[in-house]
């Protein structure tokens, strides 16, 4: 059996430099930046008066924190968590369906096999992107200061929230349609609207009603931390006890917040697989 010739590395290295021979700031590239993001590191460490001591004494106040919370106990306010629980969940469940239902006409509208102009789709982009770069605490503390303290600024909070965040995640499920059934009603004689009735949302509705269902749950937890700042729900409860260290009531409102999020978190799976199973048959 012959064995293949030896390469002439000489040659190669003449035909291929680049390959044999890199240039001084394509070697240096990866070590600078890695040194680069050390000594931000070490920057941040030293501007935020970062201290192992200060880290250990907090975590030995955590450790006494966590004991003085068992065992937990509502005390003689259980109806009362009860109710900002509810109010909570109705503040998360109707304030994404609000922004879902605002946000999907908006979103036809940023969907580039919608709008094919740019000119058009632009502003509209635009336009969710502010929208979508205030974050909710944000939105929650305007709404405050608008329409006062309660439950409703925690609603106009997430609605205007999730409805810059649904615009964009729809419009991309719109443009990701496939083509074949839109062009199919467009033969058979259809209008626009029809395409978009009868070939588009068919399709992505799927889609958005497992983001929506996603953002649900999400939207449960980001209603308490909402709650907090006086939007109101079972994240002002939290706070009170918090304020006057009732560490036991905190406790037994983190578990009562816990097992509403698993209980919303089983439910919507359960509603998405029963979506794609319907999907899948159709």
């Amino acid at each position: 059996m012959s064995q293949l010739p030896k390469p002439d590395s000489l040659a190669l290295r003449t035909k291929y430099p680049d390959v044999f021979e890199r240039p001084a700031s394509a070697r240096l590239a990866t070590p600078l930046m890695l040194l680069a993001a050390f000594a931000v590191f070490v920057f941040g460490l030293f501007d935020l008066d970062f201290s192992p001591t200060k880290l250990v004494s907090g975590l030995r106040e955590l450790g006494w924190i966590t004991l003085m919370m068992i065992p937990p106990d509502p005390g003689s306010s259980l109806p009362t968590y009860l109710s900002a629980l509810g109010e909570t969940l109705s503040i998360a469940l109707l304030g994404t369906t609000i922004a879902a239902f605002l946000a999907l006409p908006v979103a036809l509208l940023a969907a580039r096999n919608i709008v094919p102009s740019a000119i058009f789709r632009f502003p509209v982009r635009r336009f969710l992107d502010s929208i979508r770069g205030v974050d909710q605490l944000i939105w929650a503390l305007v709404w405050i200061n608008v329409v006062g303290l309660g439950p409703f600024a925690g609603v106009l909070a997430i609605a205007v929230s999730d409805f810059g965040a649904f615009g964009k995640l729809f419009s991309e499920a719109i443009e990701e349609a496939d083509k074949k059934q839109v062009e199919g009603i467009r033969a058979s004689g259809g209008s626009a609207l029809h395409e978009i009735r009868f070939g588009l949302i068919p399709q992505v509705l799927p889609v958005i009603a497992g983001q929506v269902l996603y953002y649900i749950e999400s939207n449960t937890r980001s209603a308490t931390i909402i709650g907090i700042v006086g939007a109101g729900g079972i994240g002002l409860q939290l706070a009170e006890q918090i304020r006057v260290l009732e560490w036991q009531k905190v406790s037994f409102l983190i578990l009562m917040i816990l097992v509403a999020v698993a209980v919303i978190d089983w439910i919507s799976t359960k509603l998405r697989f029963a979506i794609i199973g319907q999907r899948a048959v159709a």
